[in-house]
């Protein structure tokens, strides 16, 4: 089911200490980070993102696979996920509202974790009205509706019976199926991305029908980008990497300006 969410702008919500009225503050949106401690330089340059460059934000928009994966909220204890968490909740210290949507990396995260992290959780899909735009947010996977196989994987993966099975599990099970995971998908890294794999002209046209909303912001695909499609337009959202290869990373920002995809600082 899509859901809906007016969010704050102009004068709307309460500015951390010492920081201006929101009145021209900016919405910023990322995904697909897919942070953990083998990249460094990528880990890097989201605490710099955090510290920096969202310091004159409104609101953070999280739409999805912040971590690698995540296998339950007792995580936590890992010194390297509070670090992640801690920084993000200085958001929140500053006045600047957190939101996080779940990817299909981490869709596991839980209610500490936003807790930790000072989060709004959002659902996928949500329509929400910025800037006087209606959009529709989401992760994006479940746009890709040519993969019948991963589908079928993600009503199971989200079902709740599921999911509390799998977290009753012994940590250390749980990790050793994400790290098999995630090194079948490091394996995986440099293969030609398969068609269907990414999103659908059918799944894009429903979420837009659905939303009733002109413009679509979402991740998943790594292919970033601005689609004009029959519905309206369409921001794919970069995903980060400045670890392996050619770096990659970026944000979306919206502000009375209109749209604009930027580069990491």
């Amino acid at each position: 089911m899509l859901q809906e969410k007016a969010l704050r702008h102009a004068a709307a919500g309460v500015p951390g200490e010492g920081k201006r009225p929101h009145a021209a503050r900016p919405f910023l949106f990322i995904a697909d980070l897919h942070l953990n401690e083998q990249i460094p330089r990528t880990v890097a340059a989201f605490e710099r993102f955090v510290a920096v460059t969202a310091d004159q934000a409104d609101s953070v928009f999280i739409l999805g696979d912040l971590f690698e994966y995540w296998i339950g909220d007792d995580m936590l204890a890992d010194p390297f996920v509070a670090r992640m968490a801690a920084a993000l909740h200085t958001l929140g210290e500053r006045g600047i509202a957190l939101y996080i949507m779940h990817g299909n990396r981490d869709f596991l995260l839980g209610k500490r974790f936003m807790k930790a992290a000072g989060a709004i959780w959002l659902p996928d899909p949500i329509a929400i009205t910025a800037f006087g735009t209606r959009i529709a947010l989401a992760h994006g996977d479940a746009l890709c509706t040519d993969d019948r196989g991963y589908q079928v994987f993600r009503r199971f993966a989200r079902n709740r019976a599921a999911q509390l099975l799998f977290l009753a599990w012994p940590f250390r099970w749980r990790r050793a199926l994400a790290e098999r995971m995630r090194r079948a998908s490091e394996a995986g890294r440099e293969r030609p991305t398969l068609p269907r794999y990414d999103v659908t002209p059918k799944g894009v046209a429903a979420l837009f029908r659905r939303s009733r909303a002109a413009t679509m912001i979402h991740g998943h695909t790594h292919r970033p980008a601005q689609h004009q499609e029959p519905g309206g337009t369409r921001w794919v959202l970069p995903d980060w990497d400045l670890d392996h290869g050619t770096p990659r990373g970026g944000y979306l920002r919206i502000d009375s300006e209109g749209f604009r995809m930027l580069p990491l600082d």
